[in-house]
């Protein structure tokens, strides 16, 4: 059975390191190309037309900044259940017009959460009006791709073609 993966990057790029997702969904794109069964798409800053794809889905990645509680730029992936603790334990107030918990549990809802789901969160260090990450989390989007790539293969059961890693390797100015 061939399954669909969506590996969704949120967050507000003109918000400095909250756009991390958003950077890394397109860096993943750009070192992978188009592998089959793949989407890779930019949620921004989140809506309600995003629970069409999640509902569509056979298995979800997400990635985006979020507190851990750690140094700026550390990356740490939760999967399945252990994803979901998470979001429940975050219920921060966002900016955007719905969280990623909330179309999730619309999902839920709908029975039609994927089965296979992660999300990969980097430690934001500055969140207010820049148009490019911090050091630190530019330099983390890279382990921020190596973890999706992982889940991809794992999941899909097949090694996916690196290109090229252009974005995001060497340093970046906030």
């Amino acid at each position: 059975m061939t399954r669909r993966t969506l590996v969704l990057g949120i967050g507000n790029t003109l918000l400095g390191d909250e756009g991390v997702g958003v950077h890394a969904v397109h860096a993943l794109e750009a070192r992978l190309g188009s592998p089959k069964n793949v989407q890779f798409l930019d949620g921004g800053t989140l809506s309600f037309t995003l629970a069409g794809p999640i509902e569509s889905t056979d298995q979800l990645i997400v990635i985006d900044a979020a507190q851990l509680n750690a140094p700026p730029g550390t990356v740490q992936a939760f999967e399945g259940e252990e994803m979901d603790r998470f979001l429940g334990r975050q219920r921060k107030r966002s900016v955007h017009e719905v969280g990623l918990l909330d179309l999730m549990t619309i999902a839920r809802l709908t029975d039609a959460l994927p089965a296979r789901r992660a999300l990969i969160a980097v430690q934001p260090e500055y969140v207010d009006w820049a148009d490019a990450p911090t050091p630190a989390v530019a330099a983390a989007i890279p382990r921020a791709c190596d973890i999706a790539n992982g889940l991809i293969e794992r999941w899909q059961g097949t090694v996916v073609t690196h290109m090229a890693d252009a974005r995001f390797q060497g340093s970046q100015s906030a």
